[in-house]
């Protein structure tokens, strides 16, 4: 079976600002190429999505994996579809932002 990966607002607006910073670092080519490959990483998780550390501490079926050690994705799956809801890179502190969004949605249903 294969899924069908979507990302989330907020993961898309990470995506673009991780463009951005790594554009400003070193290079515009150089963002494009690294963003890219972190959009196939999550992509590849459409063929394997069971992949990555259950965080159940952190909100409810959430899955974090990482890209080259430096990127961690946090996502979660059901029926046939992978939910990628957050791109973090370097050491931003994506525990606190998930649990806070989980707090955020659960006081508004």
């Amino acid at each position: 079976m294969t899924y069908r990966v979507i990302f989330s607002p907020e993961a898309q607006e990470q995506l673009v600002a991780l463009y951005s910073y790594v554009a400003e670092a070193a290079s515009p080519a150089i963002a494009a190429q690294f963003t890219g490959a972190i959009v196939d990483h999550c992509e590849s998780l459409s063929i394997i999505p069971h992949r990555g550390t259950m965080r159940d501490d952190i909100r409810p079926g959430l899955r974090i994996t990482n890209y080259r050690r430096r990127t961690m994705i946090a996502f979660d799956i059901d029926a046939d579809t992978v939910s990628i809801i957050g791109v973090f890179y370097g050491g931003q502190d994506y525990e606190t932002i998930l649990r806070d969004e989980a707090d955020d949605s659960a006081g508004h249903s």
